[in-house]
């Protein structure tokens, strides 16, 4: 409950100190010679100019990067504020303005456009992790240290039993249990035809290189039917 009366007390106070000083900033506005809406103008630019350069200000600050700039705006809009209220507390002649101020006033615009430009167009660096290790991208080449040379054994009997035994030879294939391959006689009547047509036409018999190339075949189907048309 405390903390939401403070809250509100808070709110409360910024709003009567920023009413006040948009009516001090019109009041100083208008007696520069700037009437009707551009008077009401004169408090917006003075009070955004002065939030977006510290908004700026915390950005910048939280990433690491430059904050002069913000600092410096922060600052103009900061003068600009402070001097119209302490101009309408008695000190300046509100119908008799000075010729400088009506000139300060007059240019506030180029000013103010200015410096929101710069701060909008700022770029924020990104923030640096410091805990994170930078990793060194040189390579070390580490020495190798020498392989001392393997003493002999000097047990005969030993090294002989560590010898692998040798490796058996692998049993021939049985010639019996080999499937044929089994050739349609379909494509074996295309292939006497065009072994009848090689004949005739070379007068020698086929090889089967060139019969497995006629028929599109692998070469031992070739060769099964070569031996079904001899």
């Amino acid at each position: 409950m405390r903390s939401k009366l403070r809250l509100d007390a808070v709110l409360v106070q910024a709003v009567i100190a920023g009413a006040l000083s948009f009516a001090h900033l019109h009041d100083i506005a208008e007696a520069a010679g700037q009437d009707g809406w551009k008077a009401w103008a004169y408090p917006i630019s003075v009070d955004l100019l002065l939030v977006a350069a510290w908004h700026r200000l915390r950005v910048l600050r939280n990433s690491g990067g430059t904050v002069g700039a913000a600092w410096t705006w922060f600052a103009v809009a900061l003068a600009a504020s402070l001097g119209a209220n302490i101009a309408t507390a008695g000190l300046l002649d509100l119908n008799a303005v000075p010729a400088w101020l009506r000139i300060l006033v007059a240019g506030w615009p180029a000013l103010a456009f200015l410096g929101g430009t710069l701060l909008v167009h700022t770029p924020a660096e990104k923030p640096v992790d410091e805990e994170t290790p930078e990793i060194a991208t040189d390579r070390i080449d580490v020495p190798a240290k020498p392989v001392p040379p393997l003493e002999p054994d000097p047990s005969p009997q030993l090294a002989e039993a560590a010898e692998p035994p040798a490796a058996l030879p692998a049993p021939a294939p049985d010639p019996e249990l080999e499937s044929p391959i089994e050739v349609p006689s379909a494509l074996v009547s295309y292939a006497r035809t065009i072994a009848e047509t090689h004949q005739a036409t070379t007068g020698s018999p086929i090889d089967t290189d060139t019969l497995s190339a006629r028929l599109g075949v692998p070469a031992d189907m070739a060769d099964a039917i070569a031996l079904q048309l001899a």
